[in-house]
């Protein structure tokens, strides 16, 4: 929970749980809440409600959530709940019937009208209480930059168009308004986030808009272009390898944006992909993959994929593992498949075995690691710019452009305890490992 405020306000304590985009939704309602006068609390003793943005992907993201409602109902009393659980049925009053209200997610008026009925706006109309950037809960030195909601796909795995919709792109002006915002706050790094930023404008057949008195389209690449003058880190998250991507990688081979593609392949054997209902034939990504490090050679790509989905064979899993050899990713991430409520996936036949499942992902991992090792290997010696995420007394932890926060590797600098979070040095690698870099500030 976050801490900030005026003392003698009324006091929202958050628990913010989930994705990127559940933070996002957070921010949204915890700025309009500040705005209105409330303070917000980094207590449950301290707070007079509690809200708790809930995840429901998968069930034990569902378990997550419910015992964190309880836990807040037991220290607080006085919790309103939003995020994709509420909009799982009625779970959430069926578990905790004391709840005072339950939303779904990127409900942000939903939620200030549950809190106004609880616990009246103290607003004072004279006093400025919010910063230009709006609340956020990451560091300074980075955001999140959500450009979406919902998704067109239809993967069997997946709830998420149930619970957030179909895709509904933000207008260009506001997203770019709010980069320059936060840019301007001192944020040095934007992750550009949605379900599916290849999409971006789709809905709106990427209709024209206006920024600065320029034109603007509403597509990835007008996007990405525009937020590359902002002279700050941006990378792209959720990216799907359609064609259109080919667009931004000059934009990373000019400096424009990172390096950088987070792209969810999920899987390589096109019996499985087409059970998950996902588009890409992974003969054609790799054609694409071997194309955009053509244009760009320094581009990290980071993806995620899922071991024992039913049906999967051995044959199905060896041409995953044939796909790691080929595509030699930088970043890369693995989970079992898991039954979640309401997908459509829970139907088809032939389930995986849990405990195979997990000695495939780890079969799966142990190959992945032994990739990664040697793509971190070669940049030992090289020069890079890293941003400094963490200083204590032994030294500084950063990050490079091919490392976004919380998912991927870091960088050591043993000794540079001068340096001061949000930096951004220059830094010679001189050791690396399975995932990680140390460097020596250059």
């Amino acid at each position: 929970m976050s801490n900030s405020g005026i003392a003698g306000q009324q006091k929202i304590g958050v628990v913010s749980l989930g994705c990127p985009k559940a933070l996002v939704d957070s921010e949204q309602f915890l700025t309009q809440l500040r705005a209105e006068g409330y303070e917000i609390s980094g207590s449950y003793n301290d707070a007079d409600l509690v809200i708790v943005n809930t995840c429901g992907f998968i069930d034990s993201a569902v378990q997550e959530s419910l015992d964190a409602i309880g836990e807040a109902l037991s220290e607080n009393g006085k919790v309103i709940v939003t995020g994709c659980l509420g909009a799982k049925g009625d779970i959430v009053q069926q578990t905790h019937p004391k709840v005072l209200a339950v939303t779904g997610p990127h409900a942000t008026d939903e939620v200030v009208k549950a809190v106004h009925d609880y616990l009246p706006k103290p607003h004072d109309p004279f006093i400025d209480l919010i910063p230009p950037q709006g609340i956020k809960l990451t560091p300074k030195h980075y955001a999140y930059l959500k450009i979406s909601e919902g998704c067109n796909h239809r993967c069997t795995f997946c709830i998420i168009p149930s619970m957030r919709g179909d895709l509904v792109s933000r207008p260009v002006h506001d997203v770019l308004k709010e980069a320059e915002s936060l840019a301007r706050a001192g944020v040095k790094e934007l992750l550009v986030i949605s379900q599916d930023t290849s999409a971006y404008g789709v809905d709106v057949k990427y209709k024209t808009g206006f920024y600065n008195g320029r034109p603007v389209k509403t597509r990835m690449t007008e996007l990405a272009e525009e937020l590359g003058k902002l002279g700050i880190w941006v990378r792209l998250h959720y990216v799907y390898p359609y064609p259109s991507v080919d667009e931004v990688i000059p934009l990373m081979a000019e400096g424009k944006i990172l390096p950088y593609l987070d792209v969810p392949f999920q899987h390589a054997s096109p019996r499985i992909l087409k059970a998950m209902k996902r588009p890409g034939d992974s003969e054609k990504v790799l054609q694409r993959v071997q194309k955009w490090r053509a244009i760009c050679p320094d581009l990290a790509i980071r993806s995620t994929f899922i071991t024992g989905f039913p049906g999967e064979t051995e044959e199905d899993f060896q041409m995953l593992l044939d796909f790691l050899d080929e595509a030699q990713l930088d970043r890369v991430g693995c989970f079992t498949y898991s039954p979640v409520e309401g997908a459509t996936a829970n139907a088809l036949p032939d389930h995986v075995p849990a405990e195979l499942a997990e000695e495939r992902k780890a079969r799966f991992m142990e190959k992945q690691a032994e990739i990664s090792a040697r793509r971190l290997a070669a940049k030992v010696g090289k020069t890079l710019e890293v941003l400094i995420d963490e200083v204590d007394e032994e030294g500084a932890i950063g990050r490079t452009y091919a490392d976004a926060p919380e998912i991927d590797g870091l960088v050591y600098l043993n000794g540079e305890t001068a340096l001061q979070v949000g930096d951004k040095i220059q830094a010679t690698i001189v050791e690396s490992d399975e995932y990680d870099l140390w460097a020596e500030r250059s």
